[in-house]
């Protein structure tokens, strides 16, 4: 795996000390240079080499994210990414050696919330799991913008029900369990119930950085939010997006 040194790590006083990433990937060569990469960039980082260990480890909870690799012997990442997600909503982002259709589809189908393609630059990686950080711990944007959590008073449409300051979902009096990204997208609806969301809006919104996205994350993402809340609370615009209805 390529890992660019073309961008500085950033001085330590910026870079965030206490947190802790996962990474499981069998290549060593890879595993090792990521590793240090990441450490570089004042991250903590626990390695596996296998799914079945690092099944192990996401258990222990020592950690803020988890990386995963596709390709694993034993346990392979999407199906250590759907034993994660049976119990839990920690971040995950998947690597994927191919980026084939197949290894992305199945990854984010799985519950992961976004996903690079190896080779991949060292900044462009730290990039992404600031991002996905960012979601998980629902910082405002940068861009001075109110973000869809500061959405103010108990929003109801049916029998969902959110409240955007304690973060939390039921649909029918019950608990929903959303996964970061997925509770993001949905605030995100909220914010705008009734409006069409198209896809590059989803993306800059609720993924929160500038590149030029592959929509399918927004796609699947949507699909997995309405295996949780109804499949007829989210509508499909078709040739334009999304939107919640009222």
């Amino acid at each position: 795996m390529h890992m660019s040194d073309s961008a500085p790590a950033p001085a330590p006083d910026t870079a965030p000390a206490p947190v802790t990433i996962l990474l499981v990937e069998d290549d060593e060569v890879i595993r090792r240079s990521v590793a240090m990469a990441l450490e570089r960039y004042g991250y903590r980082v626990l390695v596996a080499a296998d799914g079945l260990t690092g099944l192990e480890l996401f258990r222990e909870g020592r950690h803020d994210l988890l990386l995963l690799d596709v390709m694993l012997p034993g346990l392979d990442g999407i199906g250590l990414c759907r034993r994660i997600r049976e119990t839990a909503t920690d971040p995950i982002l998947m690597m994927s050696a191919r980026g084939d259709a197949l290894d992305v589809v199945s990854g984010l189908e799985a519950g992961a919330d976004d996903y690079v393609v190896k080779p991949v630059d060292t900044a462009v990686l730290v990039a992404r799991i600031r991002s996905l950080l960012r979601r998980s711990a629902f910082v405002p944007q940068e861009t001075g913008r109110p973000g869809p959590a500061e959405t103010a008073g108990p929003l109801v449409f049916g029998d969902l029900s959110l409240d955007p300051a304690a973060l939390e979902v039921r649909r029918g009096g019950e608990r929903v369990a959303l996964a970061p990204t997925e509770l993001r997208l949905l605030l995100q609806f909220a914010a705008h119930p009734g409006i069409v969301l198209d896809r590059q809006t989803l993306l800059r919104e609720v993924w929160d950085y500038g590149w030029d996205g592959d929509t399918r994350v927004v796609d699947l993402c949507v699909q997995r939010l309405r295996k949780k809340i109804g499949a007829d609370r989210i509508e499909t615009v078709r040739g334009f997006g999304y939107k919640l209805k009222r």
